[in-house]
């Protein structure tokens, strides 16, 4: 793999137009680009998941460098075709929480963002896996998949984060506990909880709440929320967004190259905040798998 930081000047650009702002975004987000001294081999705002991911296979092979618009479930989508390639994957931050992009130190706004895909470095980084599929920054068990599973995509899309928090705490209402079975191939440990988080980076929902999940490790983060009570684990949020002093208390970190997770009840988990799969469930890393896009340490 190349070791010169410097991100290409030639890429393809690739949207998703039904993520929160990928339609409007696309035509400015071309322009900006090009503006700024990137030559776009090609550029593509597209509805269909199925050609989305049609189109960035493609472009992997043809580009040293292919710019992804859209929301955490896109982008989750679409790093799977970069691994262990040196096409660079630059991302745009088009969705509702952009939790990969904050995992990545990306700014937010498009104009700052095409700014870093203009000017900004290339950085090897560490891939998350479950059961093969392949993740940047997260996974959750527990009340992140009851959102996922019930959100009303407009109100995703009219609220952005407001409207998906609301829905959260309708949701946590019908919260139950599960036991949890962690085996590090050491030793098997065994817990109640109210949240599983399968951190490579540590943001979910837009907040970080794993601070020592970083993108580079060569290890996953399993950060268990202990608690039975749906008090206890509105309070890990809070305290965690707000970064309060107690905001550790309650729960169990394990960590490694590889582990299992058993749950009872069956649980479903979502990667990247789309629902993936159920337990039981192999999450590995792959370290060094992925060239990404980010901001220059002189800027």
């Amino acid at each position: 793999m190349t070791k010169d930081r410097t991100l290409p000047r030639k890429a393809i650009l690739i949207v998703n137009a039904k993520s929160r702002s990928g339609a409007d975004a696309f035509d400015k987000a071309e322009t900006l680009l090009e503006d700024a001294g990137v030559e776009l081999l090609d550029a593509r705002a597209i509805k269909s998941p199925h050609r989305l991911k049609d189109a960035v296979k493609a472009a992997v092979r043809k580009a040293p460098m292919v710019i992804v618009g859209g929301g955490d479930g896109t982008l989750s989508t679409a790093i799977d075709f970069f691994k262990d390639k040196d096409t660079v994957f630059a991302v745009l931050p088009l969705g509702t929480a952009n939790s990969f992009a904050r995992a990545l130190g990306l700014p937010l706004t498009l104009e700052e963002a095409v700014a870093v895909v203009a000017s900004g470095v290339r950085r090897r980084i560490d891939l998350g896996s479950i059961n093969g599929d392949y993740f940047g920054n997260s996974a959750a068990i527990g009340l992140s998949p009851m959102i996922a599973r019930s959100v009303p995509h407009g109100l995703k899309r009219v609220l952005g984060r407001v409207g998906y928090l609301l829905w959260a705490a309708r949701v946590a209402a019908g919260f139950k506990p599960f036991r949890v079975m962690i085996d590090d191939g050491k030793a098997r440990s065994e817990v109640w909880a109210s949240e599983v988080r399968i951190a490579n980076g540590g943001y979910f929902g837009g907040v970080e709440l794993v601070e020592d999940a970083e993108l580079g490790s060569g290890e996953i983060i399993v950060d268990i929320v202990a608690t039975k009570t749906r008090r206890n684990l509105v309070g890990s949020w809070i305290s965690s967004a707000l970064r309060l002093r107690n905001r550790a208390e309650g729960r169990i970190e394990f960590r490694g190259r590889k582990l299992r997770i058993e749950t009872d009840p069956v649980m479903d988990v979502t990667i990247d905040g789309e629902l993936s799969t159920k337990t039981p469930i192999e999450v590995s890393v792959a370290a060094k798998a992925v060239d990404v896009a980010i901001p220059s340490p002189r800027a």
